[in-house]
């Protein structure tokens, strides 16, 4: 089971890992913990597990960084393949696939730290901020978790916030804001198919703006589930989160986020690829509220990865 690693989402990720090791011996599975670094292949290659639980979030674990070393190593995995955490990884890239495919996403503009310093493109935050219309949301393009979210409610804001987002990625991201219910939709793999579980709704107690924070600090934030919506809406927030699931490229399990605004319009943010296994993550809130407790949902991730790798395998 891999987790920690060297991201800023380390303690989540060990909060993760720690619950899903937890889950897996008392299922009686033989659990190897590793807390990801510069001796991760060596200790793969002596430990020859059957499958890698992937709890690693963050660059690397999110990214199809040790997706792809799993492969090389022939080792069956936990979740989406390499490619799948690549394009839900790079925000602007899934949001590009989203709106070319027809999605509903957020208007938003992307620009690298050389766009800034070499092109200019400071110049043109002022026709951005016109077009998207304040309040924006301004994040780095490849972070999870909340990290680097900041709210900018006028142009004043602009700055401090590109600052801040540049401290934890090269690429940012400008999105209009869209105000209303935060919703999640996290999904699992099944014999017959992809199922949307009941939608979690996150209502912040103290603030207006779901952070970090407000995500994993107990009693900073209410979930709802299932959430309480009129069925019509609730069943296009299921189908809008399975076009994205299947749009990505995801497998085994996998998380969508949207926002409903007060005309009932959804829209997608973004698709996680490790969703979190925390006490306050959406993913086990939200298998629970399906009748599926927190064992039996990683034993059927388990025996999701196990399957898809012998229908993988050349035939001997």
């Amino acid at each position: 089971m891999l987790k920690g690693g060297r991201s800023l989402e380390r303690q989540v990720s060990l909060r993760s890992g720690a619950r899903v090791q937890d889950a897996l011996e008392r299922l009686g599975h033989d659990v190897l913990a590793i807390d990801v670094g510069a001796d991760l292949v060596d200790q793969l290659e002596a430990a020859a597990p059957d499958v890698a639980f992937v709890a690693l979030h963050g660059r690397e674990g999110e990214d199809g960084t040790v997706q792809e070393l799993l492969e090389v190593l022939g080792i069956p995995y936990t979740g989406p393949g390499v490619s799948a955490c690549m394009r839900a990884a790079d925000k602007v890239l899934a949001k590009h696939e989203m709106r070319d495919r027809g999605i509903p996403t957020p208007d938003f503009y992307s620009f690298s730290e050389t766009a800034f310093e070499a092109l200019g493109a400071a110049q043109a935050l002022p026709a951005i901020e016109n077009r998207l219309q304040f309040p924006i949301v301004v994040k780095p393009a490849t972070q999870g978790s909340a990290l680097g979210i900041k709210f900018a409610r006028t142009p004043a804001d602009v700055p401090q916030a590109l600052v801040a987002a540049f401290s934890y990625d090269r690429k940012v991201l400008l999105e209009r804001y869209v105000r209303g219910r935060d919703l999640a939709v996290s999904i699992i793999d099944e014999p017959d198919g992809a199922r949307a579980l009941p939608i979690v709704e996150a209502v912040p107690q103290h603030e207006d703006f779901y952070d970090f924070e407000s995500r994993y600090e107990i009693g900073r934030t209410k979930f709802v589930c299932p959430a309480d919506l009129e069925e019509e809406i609730s069943t296009m927030a299921s189908e809008i989160a399975l076009a994205v699931y299947e749009l990505l490229g995801f497998t085994g399990f996998g998380r969508v986020d949207l926002m409903l605004d007060p005309r009932q319009d959804l829209y997608v943010l973004e698709a996680d690829a490790v969703p979190g296994l925390t006490e306050t993550s959406l993913l086990p809130q939200a298998a629970d509220a399906a009748g599926i407790g927190f064992d039996e949902l990683m034993g059927r991730i388990v025996r999701a990865a196990l399957s898809r790798s012998r229908r993988r395998s050349p035939p001997g």
